[in-house]
């Protein structure tokens, strides 16, 4: 067939890119985009401060743990509902059925979370960390640490969001079972967090260890969260 002249021709998104869209257009119309995910960064951090009150040398001391931690928790947010509303409105099964992998498609899915959440938070945490008196030769550390490591904890939580696609209310047992799995990111997170000229410990040792976490959740929670939607999907 020829093409008509003058008429522009659109191409096709492949179908991982259109999941990618259709994920970040719902995602922030049900509110669950960028701003959302960032106050209740700001909200923790604003918590953990008051808490430990106007000792401005042990706020500054402990920041890179409260920054992790308040990161961690804003994470998981609407990590429940990442398969769940597929699964409700029937979209999963079409998604089971489809010649495209399924880990693959796992793997958008958490992309496109994390854009929503865990970049937006990477990029506030300097703003967050003057607010906890952190130095400012630790604010390069916090923040690559938190971006390395907030795509582990979005792979993690998937493979927690697909246990639970099946349960009304499956929030808190997701923050149950996958908390625990998300120690040894956080360990190395904070360490990394925390390096500085004042620091004995270096920075490359912990950074690269969380950077071997996040590549090892990358190759292996995927098929894992893909067999539990399998077996949810049976």
């Amino acid at each position: 067939m020829k093409k008509m002249r003058g008429v522009p021709s659109r191409a096709t998104p492949s179908p991982l890119f259109a999941l990618f869209l259709r994920d970040i257009r719902i995602s922030r119309r049900l509110g669950g985009g960028t701003s959302l995910g960032v106050v209740f960064f700001l909200i923790l951090v604003t918590l953990s401060a008051f808490a430990i009150g106007p000792d401005l040398a042990l706020l500054g001391k402990i920041a890179p743990a409260i920054l992790w931690i308040s990161g961690l928790l804003a994470t998981l947010l609407g990590l429940d509902r990442l398969f769940q509303a597929d699964y409700e409105d029937g979209s999963l099964d079409l998604l089971l059925t489809s010649r495209t992998p399924l880990e693959l498609i796992v793997l958008v899915k958490c992309l496109a979370h994390w854009i929503l959440t865990g970049l937006p938070l990477a990029a506030a945490t300097p703003f967050f960390g003057l607010m906890l008196n952190l130095p400012t030769s630790q604010l390069w550390s916090v923040t690559l640490s938190l971006l390395a490591g907030t795509p582990a904890l979005t792979l993690i939580g998937a493979i927690g969001a697909a246990l639970t696609v099946s349960l009304r209310r499956g929030g808190l047992l997701l923050a149950i079972l996958i908390l625990p799995l998300c120690v040894p990111v956080l360990i190395f997170g904070v360490a990394a967090a925390a390096a500085g000229p004042a620091s004995p410990v270096p920075f490359a040792t912990p950074f690269l260890i969380l950077c071997a976490l996040t590549l090892m959740t990358i190759a292996g929670a995927p098929f894992a969260a893909a067999f539990a939607l399998r077996q949810a999907g049976t």
